[in-house]
């Protein structure tokens, strides 16, 4: 193939005595040997021939001296037996000048600023330099210098942190007719000197009533806008009564504590910490505890009077929002890391008197994990407890169930009594669920929902709203029934699965009973009976011969032989006389 136009062709000197020229070398002309590519570069102006020898790698070039000639028309010839192509590029050599990287670099420092040194091989050559400081916080900042024009050069960059690394490099270009910026010179690390801490920590405190006083645990943090501005960093505490001139009490305690514990009596006290390094102290921070009496005894009544308010988590943390109130300069809110242990990994934040909500987030927060917020107000480092929250992140099923301590039975309904601690759950505890079934077949009691287990059985639901109740009772049973029941409690996040039941027999109904007997054994009685006075009945309902001592005819006068009556016949006049027997008859 014919070979392709050098493309990217420039010239450029470093420094004023030799020239470079550079170009791409195109695509692959599939010619080897005596028929590769052939390179010439021809000067117009002279009409000559450049004397360079060309060398080629990722790029091609190719270099010679200036002599006393400035301005150039090179022509770059490209050539092989299919075909030449050509590029041009006509420049003056002092408008070419690529320096030289700067080398050999020292500084002299001072807390906020560094000076850097540098040399340079551009002697006569006017120089701009431009220094690349990378800060802490991985931005670059860019500073320029000019008229370096010696054996080396300086630039002051200021505005720096103390104690601080920066890391520099430099580079430079010409100071008349830039060309471009050389490469860049090799990186130097550089630390400022040490301050004086700049800002103040931020403080808190966790207030415990003893015996004689209050044991105050002191909390400290470096804030946003502190720095420590040097090395060695140490803390020192100091506690003071504020009604009278005592004798300020302080400790120290090195780089490695963030809290400590002192005991105060019933007097106010001011409190102060400050950060210190090898040069100075910080702007102390203040915290005031006022008289048992006052303040601080209402803020620790509030503490266990308070209700509090339960607060959602979201994916991101615990919202909580809390009432402005305008006499408060800030807000503080408090709480536990790890609430179930000792210590709890204490935390705390900060916020204006112009915020009334916050996201409160943690990479130690977990599901099913409740943690308390408490939130204070402050106005001359003074704090007064507002607002208890409690929440959690996400709420999980409850790990416990109900313990059912009593059951009250009838033939169709049964009464159950349950035990249950709300609080060291997984979640807020909403209410309760009561399941029961028949053993032997699905559920479909009046007044229940439907409720279809894994294995397909159904039981019915009810649903308890008030976590208080802990009594329930399910109607319309069947008597002489095994059932299978269970309470469960559920919480925001849901409740367990359910698996292991507990099992009743319903009794017999005993109006049932009794009508049974009404009309089962009352019946029978009364045949049996009917059936052995059979014969005393029916004579005396309906004999065979009526006895005479029932009949109206014996309505006489009475007469008794023994215990019967007896009728003379001289008392009445018979119509008619029948004698059935002689015998009968003889005895009459």
């Amino acid at each position: 193939e014919p070979p392709d136009v050098p493309n990217n062709f420039t010239c450029q000197t470093q420094d004023m005595k030799r020239v470079i020229c550079t170009w791409s070398q195109g695509g692959d002309t599939y010619l080897y040997g005596p028929h590769s590519p052939k390179y010439t570069l021809f000067e117009e102006f002279s009409k000559k021939f450049i004397p360079c020898t060309v060398s080629c790698s990722e790029q091609c070039s190719c270099s010679w001296d200036v002599g006393q000639q400035r301005i150039f028309n090179i022509t770059v010839t490209v050539e092989n037996p299919l075909g030449k192509k050509t590029s041009m590029d006509v420049f003056d050599v002092t408008h070419r000048i690529y320096p030289t990287a700067p080398f050999q670099l020292w500084e002299e420092c001072t807390n906020t600023e560094i000076t850097l040194y540098w040399k340079h091989k551009n002697k006569g050559i006017e120089l701009v330099c431009q220094t690349e400081v990378l800060q802490p916080n991985g931005k670059t900042r860019l500073q320029n210098s000019s008229g370096t024009h010696l054996d080396y050069s300086s630039i002051t960059v200021g505005g720096l942190q103390p104690y601080t690394e920066y890391t520099a490099r430099i580079r430079c270009g010409a100071a008349q007719h830039f060309w471009r910026w050389s490469e860049w010179s090799k990186a130097r690390t550089v630390r400022t000197m040490e301050s004086s801490p700049s800002g103040k920590l931020d403080i808190w405190r966790e207030i415990t009533p003893v015996l004689g006083g209050w044991n105050v645990t002191l909390f400290w943090k470096q804030a946003p806008k502190f720095q420590a501005n040097g090395r060695n960093i140490s803390y020192e505490v100091t506690w003071e009564k504020i009604e009278e001139g005592s004798k300020p009490e302080t400790i120290s305690l090195s780089s490695v504590y963030n809290s400590t514990s002192i005991f105060i009596d019933n007097h106010s006290y001011r409190i102060s910490i400050v950060a210190k390094n090898n040069v100075n102290c910080s702007l102390p921070s203040v915290l005031i505890i006022p008289r048992a009496t006052e303040a601080l005894f209402c803020s620790f009544l509030g503490t266990e009077l308070l209700e509090e308010e339960q607060v959602n988590g979201t994916d991101d943390g615990i919202f909580i929002s809390w009432e402005t109130r305008h006499m408060y300069d800030s807000y503080v809110i408090d709480w536990c890391n790890f609430p179930m242990l000792q210590p709890c990994d204490f935390q705390w934040k900060r916020f204006d008197s112009n915020t009334t909500s916050a996201l409160i987030n943690s990479a130690a927060f977990v599901p099913g994990v409740r943690y308390k917020f408490h939130i204070y107000g402050l106005v001359a480092n003074r704090a007064s407890l507002l607002e208890k929250k409690t929440g959690y992140l996400k709420e999980l099923p409850p790990l416990y169930d109900p313990t059912v301590e009593k059951i009250d039975l009838t033939s169709n309904a049964v009464t159950l009594f349950w035990d249950y601690n709300l609080t060291n759950e997984s979640g807020f505890v909403r209410g309760y669920h009561v399941y029961v079934s028949p053993v032997q077949e699905d559920c479909s009691l009046e007044g229940s929902k439907k409720h279809i287990l894994p294995d397909d059985s159904v039981l019915c639901k009810y649903t308890i709203e008030n976590p208080e109740e802990k009594k329930y009772t399910v109607k319309h049973l069947l008597p002489n029934t095994k059932y299978r029941l269970v309470v469960k409690a559920y919480t925001g996040g849901g409740e367990t699965p359910i698996v292991n039941f507990r099992f009743i027999d319903t009794p017999f109904n005993s109006n049932m009973l009794y009508l049974l007997v009404l009309l089962v054994l009352v019946p029978s009685f009364v045949a049996a009976l009917c059936h052995w006075k059979i014969k005393w009945v029916m004579e005396g309902c309906c004999p065979e011969i009526p006895s005479p001592s029932r009949s109206k005819a014996l309505s006489f006068k009475e007469f008794k032989i023994g215990s019967e009556k007896v009728l003379r016949i001289s008392d009445c006049i018979p119509d008619v006389l029948a004698v059935d027997n002689m015998v009968e008859a003889q005895k009459l």
